[in-house]
C-alpha cells in the first residue's frame, strides 16, 4: 500500500483531498507563526490577571503578537492563558523586555482596545489593596464596570461650553464661612481641603453643585459621592440647574449596565469632567481631578460590603492626596474621622454662624426618659400639641427607628420577652388584627402564655412605623398620615398638611421643608452596643431635623440629660465630635489607633494568629465567639504602625492562599465592632 505522505501514489480523488489537507495545515502553521511573532516595539505586556488568590496578586509578562501591537494598549482588557485556562486580565504596561528568562506565552486575544483602566486608577487600586490587605483584582471589580460591547462602539460627545456664575456660587455659600473663599480658591486652580458642617435647612446639593462648578471653571474634574440613590437624584438636579445639561454624569447601579457603562466611558474618555454617584463613583477615572466631595461620610452605606471592604471616605482622601486635588467632607454632623482631619491640620473648617443656626431651627426635648415600663407615654402630650400646631402651616415628619408594626413583644405583667415555643425566637405582631408570629420560624402562636408567670397578656416595648402611623391616624382623624420605610421609600412629598412617618434614612424631602420634625424612641438608637452608637444616633437625628424649613421646630422624645441629645439641642456637631474624639483617644480607640479584625472558623482564626507576623506594638484582643461556628480576633496598633499592620495582614493573606488554608475574613478599620 502506498505511503500516505506520498500523494502521487494515491488514487486521484484521495490525492486531491490529501493535498488540500496538507495545504491547510501549512497555512495554519504559517498563521500561528505570524501570530506568535512578537511586536517590533514593546513586545512584552505586563498583565494583571483576574484571579482571587492573594499569592498571585502580581503582574505576569506575556508576549504581544504583532497582530495585537496596536490594540493591546495599557488599560485594555485581554484574555490570557493562565493555569491551563483562559482568564481575563488588564494590560498595565508595555515593556521592551521581560525579567523572565524563558519563552513568554502570547496574549490569547484583546477583548477590547478601549483603555478602561487608567494608570492613576490602577495605582489607586494597588494602594487600596495594600491598605486593606486585599487583592488588586477585588478592588478593580469595584472600580471598572462590566463591558457592554454595543455601547463601546458609540461616541462620547463633548460637553458644550458654559458660563460660570461665580457670584451665585459665593452667594449660596455666604452663610457658611469661609465658603466663598473656598470657592474662589477652587476656581483659581487651588486644592483647598475642608470639613463642612452644614446648618439645618441647608440646600446642600446646591452648595455642592456650586463647588463643582468652581472646580470645572478651572479646567479640572470633580467626583461627588453620596450615600444612596435619593441623594444622587438631588445632586443631579442641582448640577443640572447650575451647569446645564450635558456637563456631568451619574454612576449608580439602578441605571442599568448599558447606561452605566456609557457614563463610565464618557468619564474615561474625558468627555465629562463631573461625576456624582454612590460609593463606586469614588473610582471614576476623572481626568485632571480637582475636587473630591463626600456627603454624610458617617453613613454606613459608604462602607463597601465586599472584599477588601474599602470606605468611600478613605478612597477619596487617598485620591486627593495622590492626585493633588481639593477635598470637601460635608454633612449635618461631624464624624470622629473628620474631626481628626481638623486636629491634624489636614483640612480647614467651614461652618455656619451660631446666630444663623439658631434662626433656622429650634430643638426641644419632650418629657423625661421615655421608659414605658415606668408608665411614661411614648408620644407625650407636648408632642401632640406641637404636631397639631405645625400642621396648620405645613407637613410634619415623624422619625421612628423601627420598621414594621410591633417587632418586639413582652409579657404584660412581668415584662419577660415573648418567645416562640418551637424555636425560642422573638414574637412579633405583623398587623393590628394578626396573632403573634415568630420572626425566626414563622410559627403562629395564638395561645401564647408567659413561661415565667403564665400571664397571657402582651405589651409592645418597641413599636414600628406602621403602628406609629396607626396611632397618629387615630389622634389626627382628619389628617393624611403616610409612611416611608422598607421597600416603600418616598423621595419627596408635597408641602400640603400631612404627617409622614419614616424610619432613619427613608425620610422624604418636603417641598418647602417640614413645619416640624418629631424624633421618637431616641433611647433605642442610643442603646446600641457599638463604638459609634452616639455618633450614629446624632447623625440620624440631624439628617431628619435638617429637613425642616427655616424657622422650623424639632421635638425629640428622650432623656434631656443625655449628652448626645444635648448636642442636638445646641446643634453642636463639632462639640460632640470633639468629645467623642477625646474619649476615643483616652481609650486608645480609632482614630488614635488602627484596628483589624480576623473572622472565621475557630481553627482557621487560630492558624491565622499563629502565622501573623504582627508589628511589635500590636495587641491581640480575643478570640471571641461572634456567631455559630465563628470567632473573631481584633488586632490593635498605634496609628503610626497602621501601614505595618496592613503589610503584615497582606502577607498573611498571601501565605494562607499559597498553602490553601481555610479562609478567614480580614477587615482593616471596620466601621463597626
Amino acid at each position: 500500500m502506498p505511503a500516505p505522505d506520498d500523494p502521487e501514489l494515491l488514487p486521484g480523488m484521495v490525492r486531491a483531498t490529501v493535498k488540500a489537507s496538507q495545504a491547510k495545515a501549512r497555512a495554519t502553521r504559517a498563521r500561528k507563526v505570524a501570530e506568535a511573532e512578537p511586536a517590533a516595539v514593546d513586545p512584552v505586556a505586563r498583565v494583571l490577571v483576574d484571579v482571587p488568590l492573594a499569592h498571585l496578586d502580581r503582574t505576569f509578562d506575556y508576549a504581544v503578537p504583532v497582530a495585537m501591537a496596536e490594540t493591546a494598549v495599557p488599560g485594555a482588557r485581554v484574555k490570557v492563558r493562565f493555569a491551563g485556562q483562559d482568564v481575563d486580565g488588564f494590560v498595565l504596561a508595555r515593556a521592551a523586555e521581560s525579567d523572565h528568562q524563558g519563552r513568554l506565552a502570547p496574549l490569547r486575544r484583546v477583548v477590547s482596545p478601549e483603555p478602561v483602566l487608567r494608570p492613576h486608577i490602577a495605582e489607586l487600586a494597588a494602594e487600596l489593596a495594600e491598605r486593606y490587605a486585599g487583592t488588586r483584582s477585588d478592588v478593580l471589580r469595584l472600580a471598572v464596570p462590566p463591558r457592554h460591547a454595543t455601547v463601546e462602539k458609540e461616541l462620547s460627545p463633548s460637553a458644550a461650553p458654559w458660563d460660570h456664575d461665580a457670584a451665585a456660587g459665593e452667594a449660596s455659600w455666604a452663610e457658611h464661612q469661609p465658603g466663598p473663599a473656598f470657592l474662589r480658591h477652587l476656581a483659581a486652580g487651588g486644592s483647598p481641603r475642608a470639613v463642612w458642617s452644614a446648618a439645618p435647612a441647608t440646600d446642600w446639593p446646591t452648595l455642592v453643585a456650586h463647588a463643582a462648578a468652581a472646580t470645572l471653571a478651572s479646567g479640572r474634574g470633580v467626583v461627588v459621592c453620596v450615600p444612596d440613590g435619593k441623594d444622587v437624584a438631588r445632586v443631579d438636579r442641582a448640577l443640572l440647574a447650575t451647569l446645564g445639561a450635558g456637563h456631568h454624569v451619574t454612576l449608580t447601579a439602578d441605571a442599568g449596565p448599558a447606561q452605566r457603562y456609557r457614563d463610565f466611558l464618557a468619564i474615561s474618555r474625558g468627555a465629562r469632567r463631573v461625576v456624582v454617584g454612590t460609593r463606586a463613583a469614588s473610582f471614576a477615572p476623572v481626568r485632571d481631578l480637582g475636587l473630591v466631595v463626600i456627603w454624610d461620610d458617617g453613613d454606613d452605606l459608604h462602607a463597601e460590603p465586599r472584599a477588601p471592604y474599602p470606605h468611600t471616605r478613605e478612597t477619596l482622601l487617598l485620591r486627593a492626596e495622590r492626585e493633588g486635588a481639593g477635598a470637601l467632607i460635608g454633612g449635618f454632623v461631624r464624624t470622629v474621622e473628620a474631626a481628626y482631619l481638623l486636629r491634624t491640620g489636614w483640612a480647614q473648617e467651614i461652618v455656619a454662624d451660631r446666630a444663623e443656626v439658631r434662626r433656622r431651627v429650634t430643638v426641644q426635648i419632650a418629657g423625661a426618659e421615655t421608659d414605658r415600663a415606668r408608665g411614661g407615654a411614648r408620644i407625650p402630650r407636648e408632642v401632640h400639641l406641637a404636631v397639631r400646631d405645625a400642621l396648620e402651616t405645613g407637613p410634619v415628619l415623624v422619625q421612628t427607628p423601627r420598621l414594621g408594626y410591633v417587632n418586639v413583644l413582652a409579657c404584660e405583667r412581668c415584662r419577660t420577652p415573648a418567645r416562640c415555643q418551637v424555636c425560642q425566637g422573638p414574637l412579633a405582631l405583623p398587623g393590628p388584627a394578626s396573632p403573634p408570629i415568630c420572626r425566626w420560624c414563622g410559627t403562629v402562636d395564638e395561645a401564647w402564655a408567659c413561661a415565667e408567670c403564665g400571664h397571657r397578656g402582651l405589651r409592645a416595648p418597641v413599636l414600628g412605623d406602621a403602628r406609629t402611623a396607626e396611632e397618629l391616624g387615630r389622634a389626627l382623624p382628619n389628617t393624611r398620615v403616610r409612611t416611608s420605610s422598607g421597600d416603600t421609600v418616598l423621595a419627596t412629598v408635597s408641602g400640603a398638611q400631612q404627617v409622614v412617618v419614616a424610619t432613619p434614612g427613608a425620610e422624604p424631602v418636603a417641598e418647602g421643608g417640614y413645619a416640624a420634625v418629631v424624633l421618637l424612641d431616641t433611647w433605642l438608637l442610643l442603646s446600641r452596643i457599638d463604638l459609634r452608637a452616639g455618633e450614629e444616633a446624632l447623625r440620624r437625628w440631624a439628617d431628619a431635623a435638617a429637613l425642616v424649613r427655616p424657622g422650623g421646630r424639632v421635638v425629640a422624645v428622650g432623656d434631656p440629660a443625655h449628652p448626645t441629645l444635648q448636642a442636638l439641642v445646641r446643634w453642636d456637631p463639632a462639640g460632640n465630635a470633639e468629645r467623642e474624639t477625646d474619649e476615643r483617644l483616652a481609650a486608645h480607640l480609632p482614630p488614635a489607633s488602627r484596628l483589624a479584625t480576623i473572622t472565621g472558623a475557630p481553627g482557621a482564626v487560630d492558624d491565622a494568629i499563629t502565622l501573623l507576623d504582627a508589628p511589635s506594638s500590636a495587641e491581640l484582643l480575643g478570640p471571641v465567639e461572634v456567631g455559630e461556628g465563628e470567632s473573631r480576633v481584633v488586632v490593635r496598633v498605634p496609628r503610626v504602625a497602621g501601614p505595618d499592620l496592613s503589610r503584615s495582614l497582606g502577607e498573611l493573606q498571601r501565605l494562607r492562599s499559597a498553602r490553601k488554608l481555610d479562609a478567614v475574613r480580614i477587615q482593616v478599620d471596620p466601621p463597626t465592632l
